[in-house]
């Protein structure tokens, strides 16, 4: 019976750490966007199934403790001798491989349709995002500027990152919009954020990188789209351009604060970094490589514009 005791207590707090867990705030349950919601739906559907996995297994655990306890006053029906059931044996086999198969369905269904954009008919805004320690900087290949930990996004239309790292490995992840995804150095890899609501939405790294590693935080800015471009307009007219010098205090590992710049070097480019890395682009089957000749063709074009000895890009206007 004490058995039974502890199994009532551990339910009793199961379920009183859910009643409490409902006045959190817990973004990625708050999804903001298309990608979020649909990676909120593949984790209400993993937790509802593993529940009725534990409910059963712990309703079973119930009725084989009070039935088979020692004490109890008949004992004939349980043989001990017994073995070679091949009913029970199907039926073990059975059971985990339709749980395997409700699992890796949508699974696996979630992950081919996160790959694509998630408003396929608009043309998504391309923002390359590097990984530093501790802080994110954020280029926009078609606008021409750049900005550190802050990411300004126009609403309802697909953003399309390509990532990659710095030096140490880190991990890309906006809870209340969707990820996660790693950052590597030498190698772009790619997804898909879109917001559908004006706000400011925190993002974090999610791969421990250093004694820095919680600091690492960043906000993504969803704006209309006038507001975007009126955003982007004010950082090319009054923020100065991001300089190698600059730059390469940036590399250093540290905490810094918000910055925007209205034009960057083309060096540091991601498939310039991967080139000097000695890199590859993406993972298979994670990239668009008519997309990534578009983010060229942008940053080419920007580079007409360079007006610092050869090492920045101005884009746009």
């Amino acid at each position: 019976m004490k058995v039974v005791k502890s199994v009532s207590k551990a339910s009793a707090l199961f379920l009183l750490s859910l009643f409490f867990l409902t006045g959190c705030d817990i973004p990625v349950l708050q999804p903001k966007g298309p990608v979020g919601r649909q990676e909120y739906h593949l984790i209400l559907w993993s937790f509802g199934l593993m529940s009725v996995v534990v409910l059963i297994v712990f309703i079973l655990f119930a009725v084989m403790i009070i039935k088979y306890r020692a004490n109890r006053k008949d004992t004939t029906n349980y043989d001990p001798e017994n073995h070679g059931s091949a009913k029970l044996e199907v039926l073990w086999t059975i059971i985990p491989i339709i749980i395997v198969i409700l699992m890796a369905v949508p699974t696996v269904t979630s992950e081919y349709n996160l790959q694509k954009s998630p408003t396929p008919s608009v043309k998504p805004l391309t923002v390359e995002a590097t990984s530093i320690q501790w802080k994110w900087v954020f280029k926009y290949p078609e606008q021409g500027i750049s900005t550190v930990n802050e990411l300004y996004i126009p609403k309802d239309r697909p953003i399309k990152l390509v990532l990659n790292s710095q030096d140490a490995m880190a991990s890309f992840w906006v809870p209340s919009l969707g990820g996660q995804i790693y950052t590597m150095t030498g190698m772009n890899t790619h997804m898909y954020l879109q917001a559908d609501e004006i706000g400011t939405f925190q993002g974090r790294a999610a791969n421990f990188n250093g004694k820095k590693f919680a600091d690492q935080t960043f906000d993504v800015v969803s704006q209309s789209s006038s507001d975007f471009n009126n955003w982007v307009q004010t950082v090319k007219s009054t923020k100065p351009a991001l300089t190698m010098n600059e730059y390469k205090k940036l590399e250093k590992p540290s905490v810094v604060g918000k910055m925007a710049f209205s034009a960057y070097p083309k060096q540091i480019s991601n498939d310039a970094m991967n080139a000097k890395f000695g890199g590859m682009e993406g993972m298979p089957g994670m990239s668009d490589s008519s997309e990534s000749k578009s983010s060229d063709d942008s940053a080419k074009s920007g580079s007409k514009a360079d007006d610092m000895s050869g090492m920045s890009m101005k884009g746009g206007n």
